[in-house]
């Protein structure tokens, strides 16, 4: 039987998987979109594809609370642990819900996009994939929300301030949902750019005015509807000048899928030919300014089909294959 959740060698040419067992615990109740199933869904697509020889599979350690004291109050921790149930579920939100393998799998989550970075920063890899769930960009500071308990790539980001003394972090979130917990954390943070498109008017009703100082959030709101060449252009006339400008000394990458034209959790109609491309944009920008540095981090995709087809694609490039 295949070894998914081993710890292998790295190597230094090859794309990181960082993903972790502890990932399939949580669980939200049966019929609930942001599923266990997602996860296997993309790791059976890469075996059928053939891409797991392209890429180190990495096993995530467990967040360390100084690493989430950076993004998280302890009130924001606390509260959590206080209604985390044994048994059955609880709802922090309408669609929200924890169960008792919940914060095992949130915290495991942030701590891939940590090693991650470690892995990146070190030249260990040259970009990574963070296969993990439960997602992050909706959870702000004090608020857990859209699925989200910890907000994995602000962790990242802010891991990466610290411990290796960067000025310019830049994430870019592709999800067909505003990433407003990314938002809110970095508002007043000019170390971080945001670059976010999404549906709008669409959940979560935010990101069409600014809400902090920070100069380096590039929101923009896109109608439902968009396809491929509206995306394509938003990218080439509003991220990319802004982040050449940025410079960037390390890409995190809020990879949601649900953008997809098979997604019904939005109305946008990318296929996975825009994500290869918006994929090599990035890569771009990661070149010219960070040495290729690229940590990528699932979030959305909940149509199981598009989703492990759409993140294929979107490897496919990260590896170069």
């Amino acid at each position: 039987m295949f070894d998914w959740f081993g710890t292998h060698n790295t190597s230094s040419g090859m794309t990181a998987f960082v993903t972790h067992s502890a990932c399939f615990g949580h669980n939200m109740g049966e019929g609930h979109p942001e599923a266990p199933e997602r996860i296997a869904a993309i790791k059976d697509r890469l075996m059928a594809a053939q891409l797991m020889d392209y890429l180190q599979e990495v096993d995530a350690d467990e967040v360390t609370e100084v690493q989430l004291a950076r993004v998280h109050p302890p009130r924001h921790i606390r509260y959590l642990e206080s209604v985390s149930p044994h048994v059955g579920t609880f709802r922090v939100d309408t669609d929200t819900a924890m169960n008792s393998g919940t914060l095992t799998a949130a915290r495991y989550s942030a701590g891939a996009v940590v090693k991650a970075v470690n892995l990146v920063m070190a030249g260990k890899a040259p970009n990574a994939f963070c296969a993990i769930r439960p997602p992050g960009h909706h959870a702000e500071s004090e608020k857990a929300m859209g699925f989200c308990f910890f907000n994995n790539v602000a962790i990242g980001a802010m891991h990466a301030i610290a411990e290796y003394r960067l000025k310019r972090v830049a994430i870019i979130d592709f999800d067909v949902h505003h990433g407003n917990g990314t938002e809110e954390i970095f508002k007043d943070d000019d170390r971080v750019m945001l670059c976010s498109s999404f549906q709008h008017p669409f959940f979560p009703y935010c990101g069409d005015k600014p809400i902090g100082s920070n100069p380096h959030i590039v929101n923009v709101p896109m109608p439902s509807g968009t396809r491929g060449d509206a995306f394509r252009n938003m990218v080439d006339n509003e991220w990319m000048p802004r982040l050449h400008e940025f410079q960037p000394e390390l890409v995190l990458i809020c990879a949601g899928f649900d953008a997809h034209l098979e997604d019904d959790m939005g109305n946008f109609g990318l296929v996975e030919a825009d994500y290869a491309w918006i994929t090599e944009r990035i890569m771009q920008i990661a070149q010219l300014y960070c040495r290729g540095r690229i940590v990528s981090v699932l979030e959305g995709g909940y149509d199981l089909s598009s989703l492990a087809r759409s993140v294929a694609s979107h490897i496919k490039v990260l590896a170069m294959v």
